[in-house]
């Protein structure tokens, strides 16, 4: 009995069979076949080879959402050279609430403006990014993705000592200032607190000596990371007029950056420049200086880089090989089939409908019987 229902159990098997198995005595072979079956198979190969790339290749998913986060301290980062001395300039942040931010993490180094050979190259190599950032934003994308591996974006230093005089001043460094607008200013003489506010000690300065003309060498907001580049990176600005005011709004996007080589808490933004000369007689009223006036924005953006799961890279790979068993098959056979009517047509000639006669029902159409030999000796 057992033997009996595992036949059983066997036959039923054999008839949900979806691949029926034909005798090689039966397949034929033809070159046009091997032909198209080379041809799938070529292709099978470069499809499957180009679909490995795309599976190892990754993507950057941006997804946004609204800023809880109010308490912490937002975090600039700043390198700027301005064409004057350090006894002469000053720096301080003011935010939306009149508080004064000490700026203890700024430093002033005397430097030269001009650049060396070597910084020169390398400002106009930032320069080109920027330009190339600003016509194509995918490429922020490449950016993030190989962080790690990028250049310093920070100003090579000098090689060789210079004899000149220091006649400008570098001030960099870092802050940390409250999540609400605020306005980070350089202008002449050295910043001070008082009750009603801030000021700044220019009385002692000589008119002739206002000079901001500026470069941008770093600017940027939250945590570090190497090999970004920042919309004010490389900016230069030179002047000939004593009075001249710089100013740059700037919205602040916090953002969360997740890649396969890292993972930080950042800030992206955008900016928008203005620059005007300062004459109180046209009615141009204001303060000689540089002027960086930011905003936080309330969305914050989350990008994470994106990878095609396994189960994902099998499936097209599957889809792809039999869609082009499936398709050469069809086209193959459809081919076969047009080849075979073309030949049959010129073998047999073109078909033409045989003319039926029909009978006259006057005419006897009974047939003479057939004359034996003997009924003709007779």
């Amino acid at each position: 009995m057992r033997r009996l229902y595992r036949k059983k159990a066997l036959s039923l098997v054999k008839e949900l069979d979806a691949f029926p198995k034909v005798p090689e005595s039966y397949v034929e072979t033809t070159a046009t076949g091997g032909t198209v079956s080379l041809i799938a198979f070529t292709a099978m190969a470069l499809l499957a080879f180009f679909e490995f790339f795309v599976y190892r290749d990754t993507w950057m998913k941006y997804e946004y959402e609204v800023d809880k986060d109010f308490s912490s301290k937002l975090r600039i980062n700043i390198d700027i050279t301005v064409a004057m001395k350090c006894q002469h300039v000053g720096a301080d942040i003011l935010d939306l609430a009149e508080t004064m931010i000490t700026s203890n993490g700024i430093q002033y180094e005397p430097v030269i403006f001009e650049l060396t050979p070597q910084q020169k190259l390398w400002h106009r190599t930032l320069l080109l990014i920027q330009n190339r950032l600003r016509e194509e934003h995918s490429l922020q994308e490449v950016l993030y993705k190989n962080v790690l591996k990028g250049a310093p974006t920070a100003l090579p230093p000098r090689e060789v000592t210079a004899s000149e005089p220091l006649s400008a001043c570098r001030i960099h460094g870092h802050v940390y200032v409250n999540k609400v607008a605020g306005n980070f200013h350089v202008t002449v003489g050295k910043p001070i607190h008082h009750p009603r506010g801030h000021a700044h000690i220019a009385a002692f300065v000589s008119h002739d000596t206002y000079n901001f003309s500026h470069r941008i060498d770093h600017l940027s907001f939250g945590e570090e990371i190497p090999g970004i580049i920042n919309p004010l990176d490389g900016t230069e600005k030179i002047t000939s007029n004593h009075n001249e005011m710089f100013q740059y709004f700037i919205t602040v996007v916090p953002t969360k950056l997740h890649t396969s080589k890292v993972s930080a808490d950042t800030h992206q933004f955008s900016v928008t420049e203005r620059e005007r000369v300062i004459n109180h007689a046209a009615g141009s009223h204001g303060v000689s200086g540089i002027f960086m006036k930011y905003d936080t924005s309330s969305l914050m953006v989350t990008v994470s880089e994106q990878h095609m799961p396994l189960w994902q890279f099998l499936v097209r790979l599957c889809g792809i090989i039999g869609g082009i068993f499936s398709t050469t098959g069809m086209i193959h056979g459809f081919v076969g089939f047009c080849f075979d009517i073309v030949c049959c047509r010129f073998k047999l000639g073109p078909y033409k409908p045989r003319e039926v006669v029909l009978p006259d029902p006057h005419v006897n159409n009974r047939a003479a019987p057939l004359l034996t030999d003997n009924h003709v000796q007779e």
